[in-house]
């Protein structure tokens, strides 16, 4: 199975660029699913189909042709599915603040259950077997990084605390409850936890495999959209996924000759000169302003027939690893790749037998293989866009 994740800034074109690679998949015979993981769904727009047509589907996917479906996860439906337990402790504790019902339903639906719900709908159509490519369209940047980084805090939040929270509140809740005003959350709560983090057994490694999870960056050539791309870029790699092309949305094309373009055209030139320079060697796809909305099957056809021609988009064409450990000589080294980060930006320290590394805000979780846990970080040098870290007994 392949999986192409789609992911750029709010307003670049995603979901367009999402579907028409969608039908160029299907019409190369690819049982393909397209699947919206943004909160704000556009997908069924565009198709230019009604909305309505996903209301009674509970969630399941809607045929577009024989080898073509569509989905959109809706997270009311998900709460009565899979998060019925969790969503009803936090209604209960947010009635007691004095919230009328609807507002309490409202705000019992958690940041992460839309991203959490569309994981385990994935990890089922792997299981399944059903789809031969399925095609994520993203929320934008700071959304799909909580999307692809779950896996790794579910993991570590289920390992490290866990078993003691469960085990805690078990311990005080008969007391607890005599005296609290709120009541502790019940033991069918932590079940319904664990029983999500079962259906993603597996995730991160599907999507940290480059054989089968490809990142394609939607971007405008406009310098605010390129700096959140480098972004992305940067975020994506230290998550350990694969990014495997660059698409350049709206590009001005040649045809239009009005001077009152001069200055966009100029604009563009520059920021297109830069993203050549940025993102190699990583392939580069331009695709031209058209003088229409990018609305229905027949203009997604012809977006998909300038974007890829007859091309494949499920070809593996990069599968380079964004991190590897290697011994030389006394010392053990970790070789992350770093495009754009500058020296004064990368921050990393040990934790147990993690190493992690921080650009920013961003904090990347490394788990060390058993011949390095013991081991303590010592130098670190960045040059040629790769963070080498040696790691030497304390």
């Amino acid at each position: 199975m392949r999986i192409l994740l789609f992911s750029g800034k709010g307003g670049v074109g995603k979901t367009s660029i999402a579907a028409a690679t969608g039908l160029q998949l299907s019409r190369l015979g690819y049982r393909t699913l397209v699947m919206s993981v943004d909160p704000a769904h556009s997908l069924a727009d565009a198709f230019d189909l009604e909305t309505s047509l996903f209301q009674d589907r509970a969630n399941d996917p809607l045929p577009i042709d024989d080898h073509l479906s569509i989905q959109e996860v809706n997270i009311q439906k998900e709460i009565k599915r899979h998060w019925r337990e969790i969503s009803t402790y936090v209604v209960s504790v947010l009635r007691t603040t004095g919230i009328s019902d609807v507002e309490a339903e409202e705000l019992a639906i958690l940041p992460g259950m839309e991203e959490l719900s569309a994981m385990m709908y994935v990890n089922q159509y792997r299981r399944e077997g059903h789809y031969q490519v399925i095609v994520l369209d993203c929320a934008p940047t700071a959304e799909s990084m909580r999307f692809v980084s779950m896996p790794t805090t579910l993991e570590w939040y289920m390992k490290h605390v866990f078993p003691f929270q469960r085990g805690l509140m078990k311990a005080v809740r008969p007391v607890a409850n005599r005296i609290s005003p709120v009541e502790l959350p019940p033991d069918s709560y932590f079940a319904n936890i664990q029983n999500l983090f079962g259906r993603l057994d597996g995730i991160a490694e599907l999507l940290e495999n480059p054989t089968i999870t490809s990142v394609r960056l939607v971007t405008n050539p406009e310098k605010m959209v390129l700096r959140e791309t480098q972004r992305a870029f940067v975020y994506f790699s230290l998550h350990g996924l694969t990014v495997d092309g660059i698409i350049v949305n709206r590009v001005l094309p040649e045809a239009v000759t009005d001077t009152w373009f001069d200055q966009w055209r100029a604009s563009q030139s520059k920021i297109l000169d830069e993203i050549e320079e940025y993102f190699q060697p990583v392939a580069m796809k331009r695709v031209p302003l058209f003088t229409h909305e990018v609305l229905g099957r027949e203009r997604l056809i012809e977006l998909a027939n300038v974007l890829y021609g007859e091309e494949d988009p499920a070809l593996v064409v990069r599968t380079e690893a964004p991190y590897t450990f290697e011994k030389r000589n006394s010392h053990y080294e970790v070789r992350l790749r770093l495009p754009f980060a500058m020296k004064g930006e990368v921050g990393l320290f040990k934790k147990g037998d993690e190493l992690v590394v921080e650009i920013g805000t961003l904090r990347r979780h490394i788990g060390l293989p058993t011949s390095m846990a013991a081991l303590t970080p010592t130098r670190a040098s960045l040059q040629n866009k790769i963070l080498t870290v040696e790691m030497k007994e304390a």
